[in-house]
């Protein structure tokens, strides 16, 4: 958890995540909406997939980056056990 936490820490990340919840995109069309550089995009993703919040598949010449929806719902799971129970 304290991976997924890091990663969720920056906003350039969550809001990777938030793209790849639209639609799985290559690292070019990440790189495309935001206004900095390919290799800290590419820092970014790194991150996103060393916390298993993000799943990269090579296809030809071009790797094609998706959300991990599993981790995400474990993600979820955990924080609901905290919830709080009615009496």
């Amino acid at each position: 958890m304290n991976t997924v936490f890091k990663a969720l820490n920056d906003p350039t990340r969550r809001e990777i995540l938030a793209l790849l919840q639209e639609r799985d995109m290559t690292a070019g069309e990440i790189v495309e909406k935001f206004n900095m550089s390919g290799p800290s995009i590419s820092h970014h993703l790194d991150l996103l997939k060393q916390a298993k919040l993000v799943i990269a598949e090579k296809d030809g010449q071009f790797i094609y980056y998706s959300l991990n929806t599993t981790m995400v719902d474990e993600i979820m799971k955990w924080f609901l056990q905290f919830k709080s129970k009615k009496k």
